[in-house]
């Protein structure tokens, strides 16, 4: 995959052509940026080392990702590593640097594969930069013995090759199988066919249940309204009040209003949910009488 634009192979180049540190001078740039903040050391200490961050970028091209944008993530990737670096250490830059860029191209490349998370843990990373390259060994390990692997068999013996759990595999290959596709898409090549989302079950109500609930609802505010008037108004306006406003009033305001002590409104009350109580059952019960 080259790289997208001439800017960019231009990049490329200089950074091929960038100085090639001695262990000497690595150790006092690090020493330089690391205590003193240095940015021209931190630049020069990059640019030394981007050509082993677009070394690296380069192994990842087989994913899909744009080149260029494999080779930021990388540059992120050995700023990272600058950053953290100690230099007290003893370990060479380049050394300490392979595993932020990396793991910095490894994240972008799992992001971008898919809509849907491919995988945060360290056995899913682990199985999607492993897996095909495994299994494919398998395979040909197999078949020069005359064998042939059966899936459950492949997946049991690439779980214990990478050391993840079974079920990971399963998950991973499915994630593998193929890329992700427009719901809006046709389902054949035809100009008539129906698009993908067009065959997605509806988790709606359907027509049948809503004629149901409103009948339903139709039935019981009828009910409701009989039961209403079995009350007076005092008791009414409690209900009303208590049951029916979008914010309920306590039993305190009403009875200020009203003149009664709050125990008094609430002994009303009750006295009007048990007249409205058993009005709805008597209702209930001619309506079953009626239609048996």
């Amino acid at each position: 995959m080259p790289l997208d634009t001439t800017e960019d192979r231009s990049f490329s180049r200089r950074a091929m052509k960038a100085e090639l540190l001695d262990a000497e001078t690595e150790l006092k740039l690090a020493y330089a940026w690391r205590d003193h903040r240095d940015e021209e050391a931190l630049h020069r200490l990059i640019t030394a080392y981007m050509r082993l961050a677009i070394s690296m970028a380069s192994k990842f091209r087989r994913y899909g990702a744009p080149m260029n944008d494999l080779i930021q993530e990388a540059g992120l990737g050995l700023m990272k590593a600058a950053d953290k670096f100690d230099p007290d250490r003893g370990v060479r830059f380049s050394t300490y640097a392979v595993w932020w860029i990396k793991a910095s191209i490894q994240d972008f490349v799992m992001r971008n594969w898919s809509m849907v998370r491919t995988g945060s843990t360290s056995s899913q990373k682990s199985l999607f930069f492993n897996m095909r390259r495994v299994q494919a060994r398998l395979e040909r390990e197999a078949a020069a013995r005359g064998e042939q692997i059966d899936r459950y068999e492949m997946h049991r013996m690439i779980s214990e090759e990478i050391g993840v759990p079974q079920h990971d595999v399963e998950m991973m290959e499915g994630r593998l199988s193929g890329s992700d596709f427009s719901l809006n898409s046709l389902q054949s090549a035809d100009e008539d066919g129906r698009e993908w989302i067009d065959a997605l079950e509806d988790d709606g109500a359907q027509a049948a249940e809503l004629v149901e609930d409103r009948l339903d609802n139709d039935q019981l505010r009828e009910w409701l309204l009989v039961a209403m008037q079995a009350l007076n108004r005092r008791e009414r306006f409690i209900v009303r009040e208590r049951k029916l406003r979008p914010t309920p009033r306590t039993l305190e305001s009403l009875g200020d209003e009203l003149g009664l002590s709050k125990e008094r409104v609430r002994q009303l009350e009750a006295a009007a949910f048990e007249k409205m109580r058993k009005s709805l059952v008597s209702q209930s019960r001619e309506v079953r009488h009626f239609l048996l």
